[in-house]
C-alpha cells in the first residue's frame, strides 16, 4: 500500500464521525450517467464466449453461488437437504464443485450447520431484521449474535432503507459498524435493496457508505422486493467497489441477488466483473450470486456441456 493510498484511507475512516462530512462525501462522488451505464451493461451482456471457456464459467459459477432458502415454511429438513445438496450439487458427478455458501434464517443455522461442518461451504444467515431491517437496533445486534454463535460464518444484514433515503446516512453507518462488530470473525454482507433506492446516484452513495463502515461486501437485494439485481445496478456497484479498491488499497465483495435464474445470466455477470474489476474478483471471495434455481440451470448446462445430453430441469431437485 502506497503512502497515498495510507492517507486516502485514513481521511476516509474519519468521514463517520458527523454527519455533514459524510454527506459531503456522498453528494460529492460522481453522477452515475444512467444512459451510459445501461448501454454499457447491455453491450457486456451481448458478448459470447467459447465452449471450454463455457465449460470452465459454469464450474466457477457453481463455486459462487449462495444457494439460498428465505421462506416461512422453511424447516430443518428442507434446509439440510439444501445443505447436503450444497456440498454435492450433482450426485451423479463428484467432479461437480460445491456451492459456495448456503444462506437461510438464523433459526435455521444449526441445522445447516451440522450438515456443512468441515465441508468448505459457508453458512450464511440473513440478520437485522431481514427483509426490512424496521426493528430496534439492540434487536438486530442480537438477531447478529445469535447467527454467529449457532455457526453462521458470514452475515447478510440490510440496511436501513428509510433512514438512508432520509439523508440519516451517519445513522445507517452506526448500524453497519455496529452490526459488523457483532458479526465477529464473520464476513459481513451488507443488502442495499437497489430496487428501493431508486436512483443509480443513490446506489453508489450506498455502495461507498457501506465500504467506509466495513463492510466486507456489498449486496444488491433480499430478493423479497419486485426490483432485485440488475446489470446497470450490479454494474455501478462493481465500479464502486473498484474505485473504492484504488482509493484505500481494501477488497470488497460485491453479491448481486434475486432475479438470476439462468446459465445465461450468470455468464453475463461474470463477464461484466471481468472487463469491470478484473480477475481479482473472479473468485468465490469475491464475487457470489444469491440464487436459488440458478444452481439447478447451471447443473444442467453443465451436463450438457460433459454428456451432450441435456437432462431437463427434472434431474435435479428443486429448491
Amino acid at each position: 500500500m502506497t503512502a497515498t493510498t495510507t492517507s486516502a484511507r485514513s481521511e476516509l475512516s474519519e468521514l463517520g464521525r458527523s454527519e455533514t462530512a459524510l454527506r459531503t462525501f456522498l453528494h460529492g462522488l460522481p453522477g452515475v450517467d444512467q444512459v451510459g451505464a445501461e448501454q454499457r451493461a447491455a453491450q457486456l451482456g451481448t458478448r459470447s464466449i467459447k465452449t471450454t471457456a463455457k465449460a470452465q464459467a459454469i464450474d466457477l459459477a457453481i463455486r459462487m453461488v449462495d444457494l439460498t432458502t428465505l421462506e416461512g415454511a422453511d424447516t430443518p429438513g428442507k434446509v439440510r437437504a439444501l445443505a447436503a445438496k450444497a456440498i454435492r450439487p450433482d450426485p451423479a458427478d463428484p467432479s461437480c464443485p460445491h456451492v459456495g455458501a448456503v444462506c437461510v434464517y438464523p433459526a435455521m443455522v444449526p441445522y445447516v450447520a451440522e450438515v456443512l461442518r468441515g465441508s468448505g461451504v459457508h453458512l450464511a444467515s440473513v440478520a437485522t431484521a431481514f427483509p426490512s431491517g424496521q426493528a430496534p437496533l439492540e434487536i438486530k445486534l442480537a438477531d447478529t449474535r445469535a447467527a454467529v454463535a449457532a455457526g453462521a460464518d458470514e452475515i447478510d444484514m440490510v440496511i436501513n432503507r428509510g433512514a438512508f433515503l432520509s439523508g440519516r446516512y451517519k445513522e445507517v453507518y452506526d448500524e453497519i459498524v455496529a452490526t459488523k462488530e457483532a458479526s465477529g470473525d464473520a464476513h459481513l454482507k451488507v443488502i442495499l435493496e437497489t430496487g428501493e433506492l431508486a436512483t443509480y446516484d443513490n446506489v453508489r452513495r450506498a455502495s461507498w457508505l457501506a465500504m467506509l463502515a466495513g463492510g466486507d461486501f456489498i449486496k444488491t437485494s433480499t430478493g423479497k422486493v419486485p426490483i432485485a439485481a440488475t446489470m446497470p445496478v450490479s454494474l455501478v456497484m462493481l465500479e464502486a467497489v473498484r474505485d473504492f479498491r484504488e482509493a484505500t488499497g481494501r477488497q470488497v465483495g460485491v453479491k448481486p441477488a434475486g432475479g438470476i435464474k439462468t446459465t445465461k445470466d450468470a455468464i453475463k455477470y461474470l463477464v461484466m466483473v471481468n472487463e469491470t474489476v478484473g480477475p481479482d474478483w473472479l473468485d468465490p471471495d469475491w464475487f457470489r450470486f444469491g440464487a436459488s434455481s440458478l444452481l439447478n440451470d447451471l447443473l444442467m448446462q453443465r451436463t450438457k456441456l460433459t454428456t451432450g445430453t441435456y437432462s431437463g430441469p427434472d434431474y435435479f431437485t428443486l429448491d
